[in-house]
């Protein structure tokens, strides 16, 4: 099979065995709930796998409670590997994580699979990274069943097969991916911490901006709104309502109604195409005309900003810059002739906190139309809304320039990370004579 093919170029001294030929495996049925006859421990969950190379008392672990045979069977060893079992993406099956460190109340959780090395055969460092290079886990991630959800079979884990070196080459490219991995690593983190420093930058470019306009002495009045403060003197303050010609909320009609390959199809917005870009450009999926000229779908004019009006992304903000529908998780704006659109975007995007406090419920957070029309917003001339709206796109494209030339430095780590672990544990790499 192709995705074996790393077997051949091994070096001689390596053999090729299957996981269940080196390693004891179970999967683990300890679910969250607590039982008042049972044993308190610590659970080793999903998250804590999926989000962490490695297990470590320094995680916070849920509390949950197990019979003793569950403990006995499940507790976790130092050098123990687990690995995702069942995901709701078949390329997030089999994400593995090391044990670093352990405790005797510490438990392989639902929907894991805890595999044990032999130490005679196999070391926990190396299976661990064997299960982290893509021509090995490529294999779990085949195996696993599913449609909305995957899940792998006990049997499939065992008949992984693996590259297995002298125990001494083991340590050795484990003690090197350490070092090398550390090093991608930080250098990634050192990225990822200019991505955050470059939108916060932006937050308060943005902020400033439409709050207190361009100019650096104008005169200012208290607004009347504690998250606005003071604003410039000639600038009015009214309620979102009254800035737009309508509120509206879209709708999702029957499936029959998708059409994702006809040139004539509308665009459909979801929660889930909303993004760091203020402007939504393409949804994932479209509407066939037929939607709208039959009144099951609604078609919103270019210039309508969209938010996100329930669940965890409420407040998301977008704008349209062509006709477009919308499903019921979105409020539409249309602005009257008052408002520039991209001004009521840039004003409603730094409002995320605030819509959140005016959501009607607090375990599914809800904003209507009613009360998004209830937010006052600041509004200026529109004259001095183009300008601010240009200012803004002038000093963003600065830093999207940026922005973008460290995303593709951290695609680039992370490729090479990948690829090097791959190559160390199939043999490309000689580690031992590596600086």
């Amino acid at each position: 099979m192709s995705h074996l093919a790393w077997v051949n170029s091994l070096p001689e001294s390596w053999e090729v065995k299957p996981l269940r030929a080196t390693t004891d495996y179970v999967v683990s049925n300890v679910d969250k709930l607590s039982v008042g006859h049972e044993i308190p421990v610590r659970l080793c969950n999903y998250t804590d796998v999926y989000n962490n190379d490695f297990i470590s008392m320094s995680l916070d672990f849920m509390q949950a409670t197990a019979t003793e045979d569950e403990i006995e069977k499940f507790g976790l060893q130092v050098g123990d590997v687990v690995i995702t079992k069942d995901s709701e993406s078949w390329d997030d099956i089999g994400v593995p994580a090391l044990v670093w460190e352990t405790a005797d109340d510490l438990v392989c959780g639902y929907h894991l699979a805890l595999l044990r090395p032999r130490r005679h055969q196999l070391a926990g460092a190396f299976l661990f990274r064997c299960l982290q290079a893509k021509p090995i886990c490529v294999q779990l991630e085949l195996a696993a069943n599913g449609v909305t959800r995957f899940g792998l079979a006990k049997s499939e884990i065992g008949s992984v097969t693996l590259p297995v070196p002298p125990l001494s080459i083991q340590y050795a490219i484990a003690d090197y991916l350490d070092r090398e991995t550390a090093r991608l690593d930080a250098l990634v983190a050192e990225k990822e911490r200019l991505l955050e420093l470059l939108a916060e930058k932006r937050r308060a470019l943005i902020t400033r901006a439409v709050t207190r306009g361009l100019a650096p002495n104008v005169p200012l009045r208290y607004s009347g709104i504690p998250w606005l403060g003071e604003i410039p003197a000639h600038w009015k303050v009214t309620l979102l309502r009254f800035a737009c010609c309508s509120i509206e909320t879209g709708g999702t009609p029957s499936i029959d109604y998708v059409d994702d390959t006809s040139e004539t199809s509308v665009d459909w917005f979801t929660p889930g195409d909303f993004g760091s870009d203020l402007v939504l450009r393409e949804s994932s999926r479209r509407l066939a005309q037929e939607a709208v000229s039959s009144g099951k779908a609604k078609l919103f004019p270019a210039g309508s900003v969209f938010v996100v009006s329930i669940g965890a992304t409420l407040g998301k903000v977008g704008i349209i810059e062509a006709p477009a529908s919308a499903n019921q998780q979105i409020n539409a704006m249309i602005p009257r002739g008052t408002v520039e659109p991209h001004f009521l975007a840039h004003v409603l995007w730094i409002l995320g906190d605030v819509m959140g406090e005016m959501a009607n419920s607090a375990t599914l957070p809800i904003l209507n139309q009613q009360r998004m029309g209830e937010i006052r917003v600041p509004i200026p001339p529109v004259s001095e809304q183009r300008v601010i709206v240009s200012a803004i796109a002038s000093e963003t494209k600065r830093i999207e320039c940026v922005w973008v030339a460290a995303e593709h430095t951290i695609a680039l780590l992370k490729e090479r990370r990948s690829a090097l672990i791959a190559a160390a544990v199939t043999g490309q790499i000689d580690v031992r004579s590596a600086p």
